[in-house]
C-alpha cells in the first residue's frame, strides 16, 4: 500500500540560484517541455497580500515592508495549498528553500507530503548575476530591487543563507548542478538531459 501512496505524492524540484541565474526563463522552458507547474514562492507571497480578504495579508505585509523572510509556516502553507488546488502532479518550486529555517519548515510540515525529487542548481558568476539583473532593471523589468545596492544585499544573503542549504542537498547527493553563464537555449538542453535522465519525459 506504501508504494501506491508516494507514486500519489506530488513530485518536487527545488530550483535555486542566485539573483539573475536565468531560473524564471529555465523554468518556463521546463514547464513548456515537460509539463511541469511552475510555483513561485515570492509570486505566491504577493498574490496572497494581494488577495481580498486574506488570512495572512497583513503578515506578508509587514515582514516584506521590513525587507524581512515571511514566516515558513505561511509559504509552506501557500506552496501546499497550490499543489492541491492544482491538477498537475509535477511541480518546481522556484526560490525556496532560501534559508536553513525555510528548510527546517518544509521538512517538518511538507517532507512527507511530497516526493522529492532533487535540486536544481544554476550556478552563475556574480558578475553575470548582476550584469543580467541590471540590464533587466535598466530594460524595464519594473522589479525594484534590480539595482546595485539592492543586488549586492541580495548576492550576500544568497551567499551566506542559501548556499549552505545547497550544500545540504548536495551532501545527500540530490543536487543538480548547471553552469548558468551560457545562454538561455545552451542552458536548457543541459536541463533536458538531465529531466530526461530523472525519468520525465
Amino acid at each position: 500500500m506504501e508504494g501506491l501512496r508516494s507514486l500519489d505524492k506530488p513530485k518536487v524540484i527545488f530550483v535555486l540560484g542566485g539573483p539573475g541565474a536565468g531560473k524564471g526563463t529555465q523554468c518556463s522552458k521546463i514547464v513548456e517541455r515537460f509539463q511541469f507547474e511552475h510555483l513561485s514562492a515570492g509570486d505566491l507571497l504577493r498574490a496572497e497580500r494581494a488577495r481580498e480578504g486574506s488570512e495572512y495579508g497583513a503578515l506578508i505585509d509587514e515582514y516584506i515592508r521590513d525587507g524581512k523572510i515571511v514566516p515558513v509556516e505561511v509559504t509552506c502553507s501557500l506552496l501546499e495549498n497550490a499543489m492541491k488546488k492544482s491538477a498537475n502532479n509535477r511541480f518546481l518550486v522556484d526560490g525556496f528553500p532560501r534559508n536553513q529555517d525555510n528548510l527546517d519548515g518544509w521538512n517538518r510540515q511538507m517532507s512527507d507530503k511530497v516526493d522529492f525529487q532533487f535540486v536544481l542548481f544554476f550556478d552563475c558568476p556574480e558578475d553575470v548575476c548582476v550584469d543580467r539583473c541590471l540590464t533587466r532593471g535598466q530594460s524595464g523589468s519594473g522589479r525594484l530591487d534590480d539595482n546595485i545596492e539592492s543586488l549586492k544585499k541580495r548576492i550576500e544573503t544568497y551567499n551566506n543563507d542559501s548556499m549552505p542549504i545547497i550544500k545540504y542537498f548536495e551532501e545527500m547527493g540530490k543536487v543538480e548542478k548547471i553552469d548558468a553563464k551560457y545562454n538561455a537555449d545552451d542552458i536548457f538542453t543541459k536541463v533536458e538531459k538531465i529531466f530526461c535522465k530523472s525519468g520525465f519525459q
